[in-house]
């Protein structure tokens, strides 16, 4: 089978495209032919060896995968062979099959294609812990969100519209802000032309925002938390702007506010059962329509060092998907 490796650590451009042997699940595994493969911003850390999880070299990125099941380890029951199936695997979903643990597969929701399936879990997954579990969002509450544009962006968006909050999207570019207003946004702020803190004020006529999703980091994280409400909440989710901002602790104090950590990896492995729910959920809000995946790319397997390039870069709307 083909596989983009990654056989030293270093930029997109240096990875490569090889034929290596088809996996064999062990005990509790399953092999998946690929379909489809989103690309996410861990995935440009993970081959710089910038990410928290540091598999062993040489290895596939791609953390987020749909296809259908080609074979099952022993002991498993609930898949079997031909099932069309999704999962977030952390790496290895860069190739034409990937091996992972059964109990990290869900059956693709009635209707889903494979490219939107491979676009659906680890965005929405985030997204749905950080605003549902750790920033208990409320019906009526401001939410603001940064890196709108991007894949945990719009849909920390929809799960906001859907959980019956306000939602302003921040992000770099008008053309940016269309889309996240195509996905539901209230309100919206360039913050490359705008005054980050001017702007909140003026849309929340001086409250703030309750609380704020930051994918992003970098220069926007400090006027961001400064123009916090009284008792909201900074998810930090992420650092896409490249630099972890040092944050003032004052401002905690001053804004009764509380700066909240979102590892959603993490939270998987400890809270399996919770997870297991979120995801449903997010299946009953796709169902409904409250949830429409924005893929704006796809690449063939073999482009995978210009689809990272791209999310490298911020130049990507939504999601970019690797086909198969």
């Amino acid at each position: 089978m083909k596989a983009v490796l990654c056989k030293a650590y270093g930029p997109p451009e240096s990875l490569v495209v090889e034929e290596v042997p088809s996996p064999t699940p062990g005990p509790g595994e399953v092999v998946i032919a690929v379909k489809a493969a989103s690309v996410n911003f861990p995935d440009v850390l993970i081959i710089q060896n910038k990410y928290q999880f540091k598999p062993p070299l040489p290895f596939s990125p791609g953390s987020e995968v749909a296809g259908l099941v080609a074979a099952v380890g022993d002991g498993v029951t609930a898949f079997k062979r031909g099932d069309p199936v999704l999962a977030i695997t952390t790496y290895g979903a860069f190739a034409e099959e990937v091996k992972t643990e059964a109990r990290r597969l869900l059956p693709i929701p009635p209707g889903m294609d494979f490219a939107t399936a491979a676009a659906f879990g680890l965005t929405y997954a985030t997204s749905e812990h950080a605003l549902v579990d750790r920033g208990q969002l409320a019906a009526g509450e401001t939410l603001l969100v940064l890196g709108a544009a991007g894949g945990v962006g719009l849909a920390a968006i929809e799960i906001g519209k859907a959980l019956g909050a306000r939602v302003i999207a921040g992000a770099s570019t008008d053309e940016k802000l269309a889309v996240c207003r195509e996905h539901g946004a209230d309100d919206t702020i360039n913050y490359a032309t705008e005054d980050l803190r001017e702007r909140i004020k003026a849309l929340t006529q001086g409250h703030g925002a309750d609380v704020v999703y930051d994918p992003v980091g970098g220069p926007f994280t400090e006027p961001a938390l400064r123009s916090i409400a009284w008792r909201g909440r900074l998810l930090v989710v992420g650092f896409a702007a490249g630099e972890i901002p040092k944050i003032p602790l004052n401002l905690t104090l001053l804004k009764g506010c509380s700066i909240v950590g979102v590892f959603w990896g993490e939270f998987t492995r400890r809270e399996p059962e919770r997870f297991a729910e979120a995801m449903r959920q997010l299946g009953r809000w796709y169902a409904a329509g409250k949830l429409k995946p924005y893929v704006s790319r796809t690449f063939p397997l073999e482009r995978a060092a210009e689809a990272l390039t791209l999310m490298a870069e911020r130049k990507v709307a939504g999601k970019v998907v690797l086909v198969t």
